[in-house]
């Protein structure tokens, strides 16, 4: 993780050509790319990672279910399929996630400049939760959580989450709506 290497981009999200390590990005607050891949089922419930404690930010909080920083010379949705395939095990194809958009970001979370562009997805899966197979060096574990809890354990112990403000928010009502697509409760 380290030694990863990023692509620039400007404050527009357009590639410079540039590439840098991940340190450098972060220290210098240079512009790059992140995905968030949001898994839910049609029980109503999205599925959770706790965060390794020694994460060098934010270590130890509850987060969204994949999220991973675009490495230097892949594509977004490749990365996309790798940090699922890395983080819990599923093999996707690319079909198999739903581009939500894009998020502009930024951070600065321990001392770094995280200037990011996130690209979000949605993830349905109702595949069996020990078919998940999660990547013990970045996760203590998983869970999936309903929608309800979620809400009532942000505003109760919002300290246990990874502070992502309206983020929380917003990604709870896109996965109520697709829940209504669906026809599942709510």
């Amino acid at each position: 993780m380290a030694n990863e290497f990023f692509d620039i981009v400007d404050e527009n999200d357009l590639p410079t050509g540039i590439q840098k390590p991940r340190s450098v990005a972060h220290r210098d607050g240079l512009w790059h790319r992140v995905i968030h891949v949001w898994i839910y089922n049609s029980r109503g419930e999205v599925l959770l990672q706790l965060r390794q404690k020694d994460k060098d930010t934010y270590p130890n909080v509850w987060d969204l279910s994949v999220g991973g920083h675009v490495t230097a010379g892949s594509s977004i949705i490749d990365a996309a399929k790798r940090e699922v395939f890395e983080e819990v095990g599923l093999n996707l194809k690319e079909s198999d996630l739903e581009f939500y958009g894009k998020k502009k970001s930024e951070k600065t979370p321990d001392g770094n400049i995280d200037s990011e562009y996130h690209y979000v997805y949605l993830l349905k899966y109702d595949g069996l939760f020990e078919n998940l197979k999660f990547q013990e060096e970045e996760i203590q574990k998983i869970q999936f959580i309903t929608l309800e809890d979620l809400e009532k354990n942000l505003k109760e112990h919002p300290e246990k989450y990874l502070p992502r403000g309206d983020y929380w928010t917003e990604m709870i009502g896109a996965i109520r709506g697709k829940m209504h697509e669906m026809g599942a409760p709510r």
